[in-house]
């Protein structure tokens, strides 16, 4: 059995373990650690959606 991920699947697992990463490592109290790890959650997320949107108009 394989796992077949596609780009933005890659991308969003990706984004999980770091911003949980992040949040652990940079902040110290639990709220902060959640707030601050769902905060490099969507900036990666938004990157990406940045990114795909400038390749597709490059494209096109």
């Amino acid at each position: 059995m394989t796992l077949e991920l596609s780009h933005f699947n890659a991308a969003l697992l990706f984004a999980l373990c770091a911003s949980t990463v992040f949040g652990i490592s940079q902040r110290n109290t639990p709220r902060d650690m959640l707030r601050y790890g769902a905060y490099c959650f969507a900036l990666f997320i938004g990157g990406v959606l940045l990114a795909a949107w400038v390749m597709w108009a490059i494209k096109h």
